[in-house]
């Protein structure tokens, strides 16, 4: 894939097979447990495509408080523009453009406004192998349009302005027929301790086949010291190991001169639980948190090993139909 092919917009105007697309853009203070998820998003319900929407999503997750502020807004889609070639969206009161995002949304009593910049960061970063994004399988694709990008500017959320400067994160677009029937998601962008321009990007998921599931799937991309170890053949991703219990999740693979160990974990509330309407039919859950703790280590092909450490900069994201996890759903 061309790197600009990467925001390009994958929803075929009119169609009745169902769609969702997202570009969210999301990013961390470097020391404190401050972090911030904006999402612009287009739901179409299968067989209903007059039904279509425009979604604006926003997080402010404050962990010094613990206090997480979510706010959701919709629209007819034929109120908003998502460009059909180029990262350009227009939704009533937000835009995302190739190095700016401005907007206001409010529910519940809470509001956030944001106007941020961002600039710099690597080339786009497919986790999924280069030809799974045109093909059939899976139903729902993801891919980072630029990790490591650095933010600037401000979020206000409910009347208090946090400044923003030089927040490290990344935009990302995902897209599909329907949601993944499980998974597990993170992202680092930047670990701790030197180690500043490694990202990590990864996904467990598990898929529904009639009455059967299939064993977790795990790509794994890390870019580090210039290399990026791309653990994500479908073979390889079948064959990994992976624990997810609650909220914690482990996951190991190898290939590519190495062999990864990887943990990311959160608490309670560390997370905000948002309904994800399936283009199908019926709603997901999705746990969300940016302000989760990671650890890879590597071990290289001649035994030498390192780790990488997040203490509190990671993106963590778990979806399914499972209603116990006590998580507050916020949107």
């Amino acid at each position: 894939m061309r790197p600009e092919q990467a925001n390009r917009l994958r929803l075929r105007s009119g169609s009745a097979d169902g769609h969702y697309e997202s570009y969210f853009i999301r990013a961390n203070h470097a020391k404190r447990a401050l972090a911030f998820w904006v999402r612009y998003t287009i739901f179409s319900p299968t067989g209903r495509p007059k039904e279509a929407q425009g979604e604006l999503w926003a997080i402010v997750f404050d962990g010094e408080r613990n206090h997480h502020v979510a706010v959701k807004q919709a629209w007819p889609l034929i109120a908003c523009r998502f460009d059909p070639d180029d990262l350009a969206v227009e939704l009533p009161g937000a835009r995302l453009g190739g190095g700016h995002a401005s907007g206001s949304c409010e529910a519940g009593g809470h509001h956030i406004v944001w106007d941020l910049r961002f600039a710099g960061g690597q080339s786009p970063l497919l986790l999924l192998p280069d030809g799974f994004y045109d093909g059939g399988f899976p139903k729902a694709k993801s891919l980072v349009g630029r990790p490591l990008a650095r933010f600037d500017g401000t979020l206000t959320v409910d009347g208090l302005r946090i400044d923003v400067q030089g927040w490290l994160g990344s935009q990302n677009h995902n897209w599909g027929r329907q949601h993944t029937d499980r998974y597990a998601w993170g992202q680092v962008a930047g670990f701790d301790d030197g180690h500043g321009e490694s990202f990590l990007e990864v996904a467990s998921a598990k898929l529904k086949v009639g009455p059967w599931w299939t064993p977790w799937i795990t790509p794994i991309v890390l870019r580090h010291r210039g290399h990026e170890h791309r653990l994500n053949a479908l073979g390889r991703s079948l064959r990994a190991r992976v624990s997810l219990r609650d909220f914690d999740w482990r996951f190991e693979s190898g290939g590519d001169g190495v062999r990864l160990h990887g943990r990311i974990h959160a608490e309670h509330n560390d997370f905000v639980g948002l309904r994800y309407a399936n283009p199908p039919g019926g709603i997901k859950q999705c746990l969300n948190s940016k302000i989760a703790r990671a650890q890879v280590t590597l071990r290289h092909a001649d035994g030498s090993t390192e780790t990488l450490v997040s203490r509190g900069r990671a993106a963590f994201e778990l979806l399914g139909d499972d209603t116990r996890h006590g998580v507050p759903m916020a949107c």
